[in-house]
């Protein structure tokens, strides 16, 4: 139409701009629900292999998801801390043992509990945060030097199958801690220096091995100030990192020792954890004695298990010591906590967990394969971590 002043679209040219929208469509959807998918898909492979060992074993399954740790996690968000003297490990009568476990799982058990009950409150929690933290993953497999969307979505396969990820489906803080760990390190490597010191403080409130990370928070936000970057801002994450954590060690040390000094009240939760578990840190010695008893004499699967997870652990921190400090700051605070600890040995896998970043470097090399190469690799993975979690739970009599 001529005089208008408007140019009419033919159909045959209108067709190709509605499939490129069609086109973008489908893929922000995909993209939004692929992390979910990934991670699901291998977590559900890893309850259906438990399932089976369960049954072949005569083992009640939702026992072993709710078993030692998960049990006191469900006995604090019922009770809170302020009970009767409780048996720790040791069989030994102690009023402040319950003090040992951090109160941010708990927490959330406990306002869900009224709609949904203790054990699936604790479970549906865990489910919420390891997909939290699948995108999370997913983020920062794309944020990092060499990333990309590929990586994301490669990097959230191989965390879902890190040995012992069953307990990310169990009643255990893994996944909620996970969570909060890898949104802090999101939240810094996009130097966000509010949501970065808000998540690092809210970890320090769901378990010890927040120290890492709020070491982590540390060295970078110092590194902004020093590069002046940013303006006063990463003093707002310098704040708030260490608080959850500290508050709670310090609150732990007020409880159980009011008038002791303040130096005293810090140490307090780590003499629980001695009094109660045998556990504190000794620099790696008992870890290097356990490695040494496995090698020269032990004939436990599990213990040559754990060995092996151990060592792949080193072999990825040294693969990883390139990569962008904060990653690297967080994953040797992980292994110098957990190799440095006399804690139960069998438990290193589960402790490792929270050590991710030691994947990055593997998922940045499966991305530049074919994609028939990544799935077979993700699928071994996901096997071998499904049969590890399964026969840890079910075979294994112990802790883990």
């Amino acid at each position: 139409m001529q005089g208008s002043g408007q140019t009419v679209r033919r159909p045959e040219q209108a067709a190709p701009g509605l499939l490129l929208d069609l086109a973008d469509r489908i893929t922000r959807r995909r993209a939004l629900l692929l992390p979910a998918a990934v991670y699901l898909g291998v977590r559900a492979l890893g309850v259906v292999v438990l399932t089976v060992f369960a049954a072949l074993h005569d083992t009640d399954l939702l026992s072993k998801i709710a078993a030692w740790d998960g049990q006191w996690y469900l006995k604090i968000a019922a009770s809170g801390y302020e009970l009767e003297p409780t048996t720790d490990a040791f069989g030994h009568l102690n009023p402040h043992t319950r003090r040992a476990f951090f109160p941010g799982y708990p927490f959330l058990i406990r306002l869900l509990a009224p709609a949904l009950g203790f054990p699936a409150a604790a479970l549906v929690v865990s489910l919420a945060a390891g997909l939290f933290a699948a995108y999370g993953l997913a983020r920062l497999g794309r944020l990092v030097r060499g990333g990309s969307r590929r990586a994301g979505y490669i990097l959230v396969a191989l965390f879902a199958a890190t040995p012992m990820s069953v307990v990310l489906t169990m009643a255990y803080t893994e996944a909620l801690f996970c969570a909060l760990a890898v949104w802090t390190l999101v939240a810094v490597l996009e130097r966000r220096w509010e949501p970065a010191g808000v998540c690092c403080l809210a970890a320090g409130l769901v378990r010890s091995t927040a120290l890492a990370l709020v070491v982590a928070v540390v060295v970078a936000t110092l590194m902004a100030l020093t590069r002046r970057e940013d303006g006063g801002r990463p003093l707002v994450a310098l704040a708030l990192a260490p608080a959850g954590l500290f508050g709670y060690l310090w609150w732990t040390g007020m409880r159980v020792r009011p008038e002791s000094g303040f130096e005293a009240q810090l140490s307090t939760w780590s003499d629980l954890e001695w009094q109660g578990w045998r556990t504190r840190f000794d620099g790696g010695v008992s870890t290097a004695r356990f490695v040494a008893e496995v090698l020269t004499g032990s004939d436990s699967a599990m213990s040559a298990l754990t060995v092996a997870v151990i060592a792949g652990a080193l072999i990825g921190m040294a693969v990883l010591a390139r990569r962008e400090t904060v990653l690297v700051v967080y994953a040797a605070g992980v292994l110098v906590m957990c190799l440095g600890s006399s804690a139960l040995m069998h438990a290193k896998p589960r402790l490792l967990l929270p050590a991710f970043t030691l994947l990055v470097p593997v998922a940045l090399a499966l991305a530049k394969r074919r994609t028939n190469t990544v799935l077979w690799v993700c699928s071994g993975v996901a096997l071998a971590s499904a049969w590890f979690g399964a026969f840890a739970l079910t075979v294994w009599q112990y802790a883990i």
